[in-house]
């Protein structure tokens, strides 16, 4: 039998005898000499403790307590008896430690009785009996103990908290003994308590040393220790004070569980306070240094791989794991174990065993077996138990080093991606995963190394499966492998979202790799040994056969890791396309490609679900051979048993080696997924390695320059701004052929920017103004030409920055602008004053409390531009840096800027550096002007600047009753709604569990009624065969027993039972592939339903909806639904038929154990529902705080070089952790609430199965051991996927809120939808006329009219310039005439009305450049054409005409071509170069109307002036309408439209516009620096 080697040793050694003691080394082995070994080290290490405090910590103690003392002496009696109280842990702790006090203390005086009494009556004088000598050293303990109590009561602070620390160990160790020495041999037959001479002082000293040293410890609540004691928490989390009983049954989550369960609502602030060691602050100075490089770096240490600075920063937490994992093996085998020795009692008795019968000796009334089934009933009890303890003390551990190790890997991206040249686009080359990203349009038929990507979005739990990421191609089983697109330079923006979205993911869902390296090689020890014992060398054999089969999970793995890798990079190529969707999907709307790019994101949508199908169906293979695998080790086994060695088989044998056996299949199944969740974690840890060590960052931090960079020469004047011998680049070295990529440098002789003073930087389009600034702002790599270069540009007096391309916050106006300086009312209405920004506020109904949005689309050019600006002078800053800050103003605003700003009270005294084309208003100011060439030389020469009076007359804003309107913002008029102002709707929760809508969606996705219907009834005819299987065994068993020794013809048992295990498989693979092509067809239903809605959606709400929560429906939520989501449903589903069929089999048994069974089931549901209900709302408070993490990412990224240029490096890290620490408060307590539910079912299940291991004995006896062990293997079975149920029913729920949330977006508002009624004809349009009637416009539904009943009629192929002051409402003119906001009147296009067009065709037939060019990523060929539908000659002549290339035969100027790269949003092209080529796109188009929205804004005059000459050559017959501010663009135009405040208020010729007296459009163009020159262009345009 198992064990009874081990057991008759463990007696043995207990034969212990008084006499013992009396021996010289006797005394010293006694047990109760551990007591004093326990006392001596507690006394060595508390020596340590107080010698380790300094004299200046101990006076600064002593004049806390005086200073405690002075204060408490003006109290009460009652007054000071509080404070003490309160001092010492408050009311509930020092009850306890008095308590305990006393208890010790009684215990100290019954050990000197002992003393007395086993010395008896000793004549040796002060001799003792070898008894008492014993009994001296245990009393010495007590009294130590008693000592520490005494201290801990009275002591308070870290004093009390040590004392009381070392008694609990004593009085443990006290426990321990009394345990060993009279609990323990209660066991074993010949075994007796060893104090048990005296009865009643062995039980009193046993009920106080149990209350002392168990019973207390385990209820005291924790004194609460701050990590740090200068910064204590103000409220401490409940788990730092929770008892250790409370913490080990998680029962201190509770109040927020009801919370959340009464309230589906829950409220942030109802979430328990985030404990210290959880702060962002802490985790970082407990990080840093093991896992940021540069620090690393500066101390010497040599760069490693992130893995290894995981594991020190969490070296403790993972030590922990081993040990707990070693624990948790040893006791699930507990339960087969007691269930072999209760079968073996039921059909042997009690022959050969050692233990005693579970009875005190002193009560021989229990009979003998009777009392021994009791004992392993019990060990089925305790060992559930004590596996579920550890268990759950290693998720909670494991979730909460998961929590803090996403707080510092997002904290080190953070900190890493503010030290990167933001705009550096050259690849990395490595040798993990290569990504593919495709455009949404195209694809590129460029290579190039680039880092790999994932699937962003997805959450990690300890029951989630992760997608793995690794690299190759191969081909799936239903045919070839599609070759993945050629991969794109990424953008730094994407590639810190996949490290958050993907990689960190991946890192953590490894988290638990000590269970495949630790756990599971000894659990198959373990195992192997446990059925050796029971079964001999059949079990070898069978064993064997398994180490046989194991390459097949491993080649399995491996192959499920190769089709990942071509999954992912599908996948990869889809996220891609959906983010640059979203992120040009105003574009996509304005040219009618909603079509098309539906179209393409299918295919990349099919592409992905192929290889998803062929995972499934290897995943298929894996989950029929982990069910088949046990079954063939059973045959093997039993087979060897019965056939070869000819012996019996017998229900102990049979039902424990089936436990044992579904361990090992557990063991099995997840061995492929360990796998592969390592080796994702591997490509993430070194794609993120990557990402710290070589990803190109500025000159201070690199390491290739940094020896170079700070020892340059510079002045030691701290006022000199410029450079010597330098030369500016985007990179240190560049290999790349320059067929396909630019390369850019700028040299630099010497060049001294005025202290003081302004100067102004001018150039052509992409001469390299911008990069002048960026190297000065050290952006740029600066490489030193000679041997006295150097570089000065103090930031000691500040910078202040404002980028070409505005960069804006998502919050107000304000605080925009205030940006890190504290508000001055005074400085900030001067400000906006000159900054003209006041009458933009006047029409706005929140004045500077309204929300900009995200990139600031609710503003105009200009808007964002003035907001920049007002920023860079509302700052403290010495020195501004403004980047063509002009070129989005019209003429009278930006001499209001010259004229009030540029020379205003805010910039004197300061050094201003501008770049602009608009030379004529600025350069009367400069006192330098810097000259840069189309080849790149720098010229500078200084002048004097003019000092111009300011104009007193001016019609770009009223400052008193714009002053007036910004008042009354700030007075809060009461007219004004406390929401008005707000453009970002906020994200909505839903409140309950999962809605019948979100689930019924799923079932018809799915593909009906009639296809569950078939899932459910192949599943229940597979578990219930399954069970049939499980009962034939135990018959089989039967059939030996009641042979009594006769033959059994094992042929039909085997054979039987094996034709069961076939139908099992066979039904379990054909429920399995109509579920799987009833989710794949779930999948790609929803994801084209999504995104036509939200392609079809209006521009409104895409204005007020963020694109990261878009892209989080695609990413994460599509993700959710392709794997958690139904890999959870179907294992829900399998577990629930599962459960249903093992409790109908055990009433079949027990039938009266229903009651108690249906008592248990209902109190497990009803712990379901409560744990469901109050995940439910912290899951969504979770979610709901991580989008800020992303967009604080994507704005932080997005705006990094204005960061760095303001200094605000550290206040945005600040930010981070604030948000952080928000998002880390409701996962720690979601984490928590499993652990709540999981003690509890776990408690349950165990309840379960030990109450029908009575029944079954004491009730039924007749029932037999086969039939027995099958009701009990049946319960077992029930109660361990209690919790994986209620667990799966949780998570299930909670990826339904993924269901609710796309759900949601496919109810949005959608523009009107075509028809073959909106078909215009096919010749249609045959002209560009236009004809307008009483058009007014709003942005929405209930906002104002941005246009007011405006009309006019242009004729075809007429060119109109619209022209106004910023704000006026020419971009919404032009979004009018294309339908993108909700319009009234009548709009006719070549004679037909708008309203009846189908809005495709409508803007397919109007071409527009918008405000903001943008580009997809790509190359130049397939940004002109799209879908490919023109040669290169039509693309090169468009590139000419825009003056992008010249007339050679290849059409290659300045390193462009139609190969060149495109990086994502055109970030590799300055402004002006995207306009050209958005407008070469239109060209290529050749619609009967174009509409230009500034679309030549950032360009030279002279290169305006060459795009307008080929207008006009090109364009013959196109209606053309350009809005432009600079006038001189316009001018022989042949109307003019004149715009303000959304009216008509001028329209007509040129001329006569200007012949008018007191004529807006004569006004502008008389306040023009240049207005001679524009009266000439005018006339001569008129001859």
């Amino acid at each position: 039998m198992v064990g009874i080697g081990t057991q008759q040793v463990l007696a043995n050694a207990l034969n212990w005898s008084p006499e013992m003691a009396c021996s010289s080394l006797g005394l010293w082995r006694d047990s109760r000499s551990f007591t004093i070994y326990a006392c001596l080290l507690s006394a060595f290490a508390l020596g340590l403790t107080v010698a380790g405090r300094s004299f200046t910590s101990a006076r600064k103690v002593a004049e806390t307590v005086s200073t405690n003392g002075d204060s408490s002496a003006q109290l009460s009696i009652t007054g000071r008896i509080r404070q003490a109280v309160h001092t010492r842990g408050g009311t509930t702790v020092f009850t306890y430690d008095l308590i305990r006090l006393i208890c010790t203390g009684a215990l100290f005086i019954l050990s000197i009785l002992s003393v007395v009494f086993h010395n008896g009556s000793s004549t040796e004088g002060w001799s003792l009996t070898c008894p008492a000598r014993a009994e001296l050293i245990a009393t010495f303990a007590s009294g130590y103990a008693t000592l520490l109590c005494t201290f801990g009561a009275i002591l308070h602070s870290r004093g009390r908290i040590v004392c009381n620390a070392h008694a609990a160990f004593t009085l443990l160790v006290l426990f321990g003994v009394f345990a060993y020495r009279n609990i323990y041999p209660l066991m074993y037959l010949d075994g007796r308590p060893s104090d048990d001479d005296i009865p009643w002082m062995m039980y009193a000293r046993g009920t106080l040393v149990t209350l002392s040293g168990l019973v207390i410890p385990v209820l005291i609540p924790r004194t609460y220790v701050p990590v740090d004691p200068e910064h204590p928490a103000l409220q401490p989390n409940p788990e730092q004070t929770a008892s250790i009983l409370s913490f080990l049954t998680f029962t201190f989550t509770e109040p927020i569980i009801m919370a959340a369960y009464r309230n589906s609502n829950l409220p942030y602030e109802s979430l328990p306070p985030l404990a210290d060691y959880d702060w962002s602050s802490h985790l970082e100075k407990r990080s840093i240094d093991a896992m940021d490089p540069i620090v690393r770096r500066g101390k010497g240490l040599k760069d490693r791989n992130l893995f290894f600075g995981i594991m020190q920063v969490f070296f403790w937490e993972y030590l922990f794991f081993g040990f707990d994992l070693l624990i948790d093996v040893l006791s699930r085998f507990m339960t087969p174990f007691a269930l072999n020795r209760l079968l073996s009692y039921l059909q042997y008795g009690n022959q050969g065993s050692t233990i005693r019968p579970w009875q005190v000796y002193w009560l021989p009334y229990f009979s003998v077996f009777d009392s021994l089934s009791r004992v392993w009933i019990a060990t089925l009890l305790v060992g559930g138990t004590l596996a579920s303890l550890f268990r759950n003390l290693y998720i909670f551990v494991g979730e909460h080093v998961q929590v803090q190790a996403e707080n510092i890997l997002l904290q080190q991206i953070f900190r890493h991606a503010l030290r990167l040249r933001v705009s550096e686009e050259s690849s990395t080359s490595t040798s993990e995963t290569q990504s593919s990203a495709a455009s949404v349009i195209a694809t590129t038929t460029n290579t190039e190394d680039s880092p790999a990507i994932t699937l962003v979005g997805t959450e990690s739990s300890t029951a989630n499966i992760s997608e793995t990421v690794a690299s190759g191609s191969v081909e799936p089983f239903d045919g070839p492998a599609e070759k993945a697109a050629p991969p794109l330079t990424l953008h730094l923006a994407g590639r810190i979202n996949t490290l958050m979205g993907a990689d960190i993911g991946n890192i953590l869902g490894a988290r638990d790799f000590l269970v495949l390296l630790v756990m599971l090689p000894f659990q198959v020890i373990i195992s192997m040994w446990f059925l050796y014992n029971i079964l001999g060398w059949s079990a070898i054999v069978g064993m064997g056969s398994m180490v046989a089969m194991m390459p097949i999970p491993g080649m399995l793995a491996k192959r499920i890791n190769e089709v990942q890798g071509v999954k992912m990079q599908r996948t990869e190529a889809r996220v891609q396309a959906i983010t640059e969707s979203m992120n040009i999907i105003r574009m996509i709307k304005m040219f009618g490609w909603e079509r098309m790019t539906i179209q393409k994101l299918g295919d990349l949508r099919t592409s992905e679900l192929t290889s998803v199908r062929t995972i499934k169906f290897l995943e298929l293979f894996g989950a029929v051979l982990n069910n088949v695998l046990p079954v063939l080790i059973l045959i093997v086994t039993f087979t060897f048993h019965t056939v070869i060695m000819r012996k019996e088989l017998d229900a102990a044998s049979i039902f424990s080696t089936i436990v044992v056996l579904d361990l090992i299949r557990l063991d099995l199944g997840s061995v492929p997924y360990f796998i592969t969740t390592i080796m994702q974690a591997r490509v993430s840890f070194n794609r993120m390695t990557n990402f710290l060590n070589e990803s190109p960052m500025l000159d201070q931090f690199s390491r290739d320059v940094a020896s170079t960079y700070d020892p340059i020469q510079r002045p030691t004047d701290d006022t000199v701004i410029g450079m010597k011998n330098v030369k500016i680049s985007w990179s240190e070295s560049r290999s790349e052929s320059t067929t396909d990529r630019r390369i850019f440098s700028l040299k630099i002789d010497e060049l001294v920017f005025d202290h003081g003073a302004l100067t102004l930087i001018t150039g052509p389009t992409g001469c390299g103004k911008t990069s002048l600034i960026l190297g000065l702002l050290g952006e740029m790599h600066v490489q030193n030409t000679s041997s006295n270069s150097w570089v000065a540009f103090p930031t000691i007096h500040g910078v202040a920055y404002a980028a070409q391309e505005s960069w804006v916050q998502s919050t107000t106006i304000q605080e925009n602008i205030t940006f890190l300086e504290p508000y001055d009312e005074q400085r900030y209405k001067k400000v906006m004053y000159q900054c003209a920004l006041e009458k933009d506020l006047a029409l706005l109904s929140a004045g500077d409390q309204t929300e900009v949005g995200e990139k600031g689309l609710t503003l105009s050019g200009g808007q964002k531009a003035r907001i920049t600006l007002a920023r860079a002078i509302y700052s403290s800053a010495q020195t501004i840096i403004l980047d063509d800050v002009l070129s989005a103003l019209d003429v009278h605003t930006s001499r209001w800027i010259v004229n009030r700003c540029l020379q205003g009270d805010l910039t004197a005294g300061r050094t201003i550096i501008i770049a602009t084309h608009a030379v004529d208003l600025v350069s009367p100011l400069a006192s330098r002007i810097i000259q840069i060439s189309r080849r790149g030389d720098v010229s500078s020469f200084a002048k004097t600047p003019e000092v111009h009076t300011l104009e007193t007359t001016d019609d770009s804003s009223s400052p008193v009753t714009s002053q007036a309107a910004v008042t009354a913002q700030k007075n809060g008029d009461p007219a004004v709604s406390e929401t008005a102002g707000k453009l970002t709707v906020d994200e909505e929760l839903e409140s309950g569990r999962l809605r019948w809508t979100a689930i019924e969606l799923l079932i018809n996705a799915f593909g009906g009624y009639p296809v569950w219907a078939v899932i459910l009834g192949t599943s229940l005819i597979v578990y219930v065969s399954s069970v049939i299987g499980t009962w034939w065994l135990g018959v089989w068993a039967s059939a030996f027993e009641e042979s009594s020794g006769g033959p059994v013809y094992i042929p039909f048992y085997l054979g039987v039972f094996s034709a069961i295990a076939v139908l099992n498989s066979v039904l379990y693979a054909l429920a399995y592939i109509v579920f799987l092509y009833a989710s794949m067809r779930a999948s790609s239903a929803l994801h084209e339903a999504l995104s036509r809605k939200i392609l079809g959606s209006t521009l409104r709400w895409l204005d007020v909806t963020p694109v990261g929560r878009i892209i989080s429906r695609f990413t994460q939520d599509i993700s959710t639904i392709d794997g958690p989501l139904t890999e959870y449903l179907q294992m829900f589903i399998s577990f629930t038929l599962s459960m249903l069929i093992q409790f109908g089999a055990v009433i079949v048994f027990a039938p009266i154990f229903i009651i108690p069974g249906i008592i248990i089931a209902v109190t497990g549901i009803t712990l379901g529902q409560i744990f469901i209900a109050a995940r439910l709302p912290v899951r969504r408070l979770v979610s709901n705080w991580r989008s800020p993490l992303y967009t604080h990412f994507s704005a932080a990224v997005e705006g990094m070089t204005s960061i760095r240029a303001f200094g605000a490096q550290a206040p945005f890290q600040q930010e981070l952790y604030k948000r952080l620490d928000a998002y880390t408060r409701p996962s720690r307590a979601f984490h928590n609430l499993d652990r709540w539910v999981a003690v509890r079912t776990d408690v349950l299940g165990a309840l379960f199965s030990t109450g029908l291991a009575i029944y079954l004995v004491y009730m039924r006896p007749a029932l037999g051991a086969s039939n027995t062990g099958f009701a009990l293997n049946m319960s077992i079975g029930f109660s361990g996927l209690l919790l994986f149920w209620v667990r799966l029913l949780s998570e299930v729920e909670t990826c339904g809120n993924s269901l609710e949330r796309i759900r949601d977006y496919l109810l949005i508002s959608q523009e009107p939808i075509g028809s073959e009624t909106g078909k215009p004809p096919a010749y249609w349009p045959a002209s560009g006329a236009l004809s307008v009637k009483n058009l007014e416009a709003r942005y929405s539904s209930d906002g104002p009219a941005v246009l007011k009943r405006i009309s006019f009629e242009v004729k075809s192929a007429e060119r109109v310039g619209i022209v106004g002051r910023t704000g006026s409402g020419k971009s919404s003119l032009a979004l009018s005439l294309l339908k993108l906001i909700p319009t009234s009147g009548d709009v006719y296009f070549d004679g037909i009305p708008t309203e009846n067009v189908n809005l495709d065709i409508l803007r397919s037939k109007m071409a527009i450049i918008p405000q903001d060019p943008t580009l997809i990523s790509g190359t130049i060929r397939s940004n002109l054409d799209p879908i490919e539908q023109h040669d290169d000659a039509v693309l090169h002549r468009a590139l000419r005409a825009v003056g992008l290339i010249g007339h050679s035969e290849s059409g290659e100027t300045a390193g462009f071509n139609l190969d060149t790269v495109v990086s994502s949003s055109g970030s590799n092209f300055s402004v002006g170069q995207r306009q050209l080529i958005a407008l070469a796109r239109a060209m290529v188009r050749g619609t009967r109307v174009l509409i230009l929205d500034e679309a030549t804004a950032s360009v030279d005059a002279e290169t305006d002036h060459l795009i307008q000459t080929s207008i006009r050559t090109e364009l013959k017959g196109t209606t053309l309408l350009t809005i432009a501010h600079r006038l001189q663009t316009i001018m022989d135009y042949d109307k003019i439209m004149v715009l303000d405040s959304g009216e008509l208020v001028e329209f007509g010729n040129p001329l006569t516009l200007l012949e008018k007296e007191n004529g807006v459009f004569r006004a502008l163009v008389d306040g023009s620096p240049d207005h001679a020159q524009l009266w000439r262009v005018v006339k001569n345009a008129a001859k």
